[in-house]
């Protein structure tokens, strides 16, 4: 379904120790948006909805809402750290385009 490298499932694990308060997973949903027509969303949770998809990646609970569980499908996300900066990285096989910064594709 979706896949969190060693070193994504790492930072993650990493934000959510460091949280003020305490969270168990990460949110990632696709929503419209940035210079290809579609985005990716990410941000710690509390608490999956009961409407999620819920999945164990790399001992990191991933929360994915029904609108978006088609188009995650087959994605890779890593944490790359480069002299440019450092974020995490998305990999659609699915994706017909993207633009050139990474950040957005078309289905």
């Amino acid at each position: 379904m979706i896949t969190l490298t060693d070193s994504a499932a790492s930072a993650v694990k990493k934000f959510i120790s460091g949280a003020e308060k305490p969270l168990t997973g990460l949110r990632i949903k696709v929503q419209g948006g940035g210079c290809s027509g579609l985005q990716y969303g990410m941000r710690l949770e509390e608490s999956s909805l009961e409407s999620d998809t819920v999945l164990d990646c790399n001992g990191v609970q991933i929360f994915i809402d029904p609108e978006s569980i088609s188009q995650v499908e087959g994605v890779t996300v890593d944490f790359v750290e480069s002299f440019e900066g450092s974020g995490f990285k998305f990999s659609n096989p699915n994706a017909k385009n993207g633009c050139s910064c990474g950040k957005s594709f078309s289905a």
